[in-house]
């Protein structure tokens, strides 16, 4: 596990108590130095999204990573679910990158 996707789980585990969380670096998949810690998905499930439209759910994940945000993420991919939506759901593989525009 890397510094900033510890930070990641740490932070959105303290704020949301998730039934489920995991936090991934995909920065190896994209066109960044090797160890980069840049890219992250996120998928997220728990109660306090049970009301909450996915712009909102967002919303409150970017105001608990800002501080990563503002810094060394210069992507997260969210995948954020309340209980219920989770019981049938297929969370999403990435798409490859494709290098940042080269071939």
């Amino acid at each position: 596990m890397t510094v900033i996707e510890k930070r990641i789980g740490e932070k959105l585990q303290d704020q949301f108590s998730p039934l489920h969380l995991e936090v991934v670096n995909e920065s190896h998949k994209h066109a960044v130095p090797a160890n980069s810690e840049t890219h992250f998905k996120v998928t997220l499930v728990s109660e306090h999204f049970n009301d909450l439209r996915q712009v909102q759910r967002h919303q409150a994940i970017y105001r608990t990573l800002a501080a990563e945000l503002a810094g060394p993420v210069h992507a997260l991919a969210l995948h954020t679910y309340a209980p219920e939506e989770w019981r049938s759901v297929t969370v999403p593989e990435s798409p490859s990158c494709l290098g940042g525009g080269r071939r």
